[in-house]
């Protein structure tokens, strides 16, 4: 593991749990009009575990916004299906940290994989971001 950017060490990691719900299927997000997990969602939750892996570490008034993502969904989940979003710091590069993530639900080996990819996302000032981009924090 190396260190780079302040408290930032890639190898941080988080997981976000969820239960597939009504709200989170491709009809509800308008991805599909299919009753699975849309993906959207999933992306969502790869977000949530990347800012889970790192939010301990960073210093006050830091943040991470997201830059760009890539995911491949491989399987459907219908609702109240239970799937866990694993998410790695992989690399740092300035302020820019790449994520890996995995999601499982139920099954074993690759039977459980439901989508994998990575989350790229930059460290910066809330503040000084939230001034460019004319909202109030």
């Amino acid at each position: 593991m190396t260190a780079d950017q302040d408290g930032l060490t890639v190898g941080l990691r988080a997981t976000v749990s969820a239960e597939v719900t009504e709200a989170d299927t491709a009809a509800a997000l308008g991805s599909g009009d299919v009753p699975v997990l849309g993906t959207p969602r999933l992306l969502a939750l790869a977000e949530a575990a990347s800012v889970a892996a790192v939010a301990p570490q960073l210093a006050p008034g830091q943040t991470t916004v997201g830059t760009a993502a890539s995911l491949e969904h491989r399987r459907p989940s219908p609702v109240g299906t239970q799937i866990e979003v694993e998410s790695e710091l992989t690399e740092i590069d300035g302020r820019r940290c790449v994520f890996m993530f995995i999601a499982y639900g139920p099954g074993t080996g690759e039977d459980a994989v439901i989508g994998a990819g990575t989350v790229e996302r930059v460290l910066l000032d809330r503040d000084r971001f939230l001034a460019r981009a004319g909202a109030a924090g």
